[in-house]
């Protein structure tokens, strides 16, 4: 299957995709859209991030590779950034076709489900944790917050928690 890369850039933001599956359907401007705010609102001003959409099988090869685990996962991300440098630099994969399942459970689209991963990636680059059940609810209000604010809905819907 070939790879579709898509980049797109303003201001000191510059977003790069890469979709190695194409089992949900999105808006790349309102992905794109999402993460640049979002690191504008944590105060990120010059960046690359590099989002990959990949398979079940990728997404575990990966996990297996830079993390040691066996299973499937729904995000992962690391900050590969100079420490010295000016520019961040991001990179996020994560699984469609894990995407497309949840949402079904969950009730809402597999674009709302792949831009909760994607955020969630980019929110741990951020120095987010939910490690533990206080960390996770704080984590997980933020996401619904800006989910709803571009459009897509609350994900985990923690008012009604």
């Amino acid at each position: 299957m070939p790879k579709k890369k898509i980049t797109l850039s303003s201001s000191g933001i510059k977003v790069n995709i890469c979709i190695e599956c194409k089992t949900v359907a999105f808006d790349r401007k309102k992905i794109t859209g999402l993460v640049r705010r979002t690191a504008g609102r944590f105060g990120i001003k010059k960046a690359k991030i590099n989002i990959a959409v990949l398979t079940d099988r990728q997404i575990i090869n990966m996990n297996r590779r830079f993390l040691g685990r066996r299973n499937t996962t729904d995000v992962i991300s690391f900050d590969v950034s100079d420490d010295g440098g000016k520019e961040k630099i991001f990179d996020i994969a994560v699984n469609a076709q894990l995407a497309k399942k949840q949402a079904k459970i969950r009730g809402h689209s597999p674009q709302a489900e792949l831009a909760l991963y994607i955020l969630h990636g980019l929110l741990h680059n951020f120095g987010f944790d939910d490690t533990t059940s206080r960390k996770a609810v704080k984590m997980h209000k933020t996401e619904d917050e800006i989910l709803k604010k571009f459009g897509f809905g609350a994900v985990y819907d923690t008012e009604k928690r």
